[in-house]
């Protein structure tokens, strides 16, 4: 029970320090401050392991944000809370990313490496994919009128396949040349899902599929 309660306040604590930073010291750099607290989320795949108790983690270290990051969303009630942030972008992005760690929680508690994978494809590969397809991406396509770039799909790519590989080492997972082809294959799957998926629903579509894919190769 401590371990469970010092879990749920690292995360709260970590995540407070990350809106801190985005709303008050970025917040002249809306777009900058969005990407920042998107990657910088990721981190709380490291934080897994501190947890005992599978409803703790999912309901009250992870369910809570879904309410939160509504309330900071463009579609807030409260408008006078309204996050900068979540108006750089796609205003339920973050509320998507809340939900998919929600349920990943409660379903993949006993394997947390999943849940830490799938996390950190959705952070740092995507949140660094836009920053690479942002800056460096003449080359754009347009898949159901969202435009993207080939820069920004090669970086989703690599830094899924990379941030993985370090979930694996974390979670001390024996990498084999199997595995490594595997992980290349769930990469280059998560680069054509986010590619595919319209925006901000990448958030809920990334994860998921890394999941399935981990899942039935390695697990069954």
């Amino acid at each position: 029970m401590q371990s469970d309660i010092a879990g749920v306040l690292l995360v709260y604590i970590y995540v407070a320090i990350l809106i801190l930073i985005s709303e008050k010291i970025l917040s002249n750099y809306p777009e900058g401050s969005r990407k920042f607290l998107h990657i910088m989320t990721g981190n709380i795949a490291f934080l897994l392991p501190i947890f005992v108790t599978r409803e703790v983690m999912a309901f009250a270290a992870a369910a809570p944000f879904i309410f939160l990051t509504f309330l900071m969303s463009p579609y807030t009630p409260i408008k006078s809370i309204r996050s900068r942030t979540s108006t750089a972008g796609h205003g339920m992005g973050l509320v998507y990313y809340s939900i998919t760690w929600t349920i990943l929680a409660y379903l993949f508690f006993d394997n947390m490496v999943v849940i830490a994978i799938s996390i950190l494809a959705m952070s740092y590969g995507d949140g660094l994919a836009s920053i690479f397809g942002t800056k460096f991406g003449k080359r754009k396509y347009n898949i159901f009128r969202d435009q993207k770039s080939y820069i920004g799909s090669l970086s989703m790519f690599v830094f899924t396949f990379i941030t993985i590989i370090i979930a694996l080492i974390y979670y001390e997972i024996t990498i084999t040349y199997y595995i490594l082809l595997v992980m290349l294959f769930i990469s280059v799957i998560a680069a054509l899902v986010e590619a595919l998926t319209p925006k901000g629903l990448d958030n809920l579509t990334v994860p998921f599929v890394c999941v399935v894919l981990y899942w039935y190769i390695l697990l069954l």
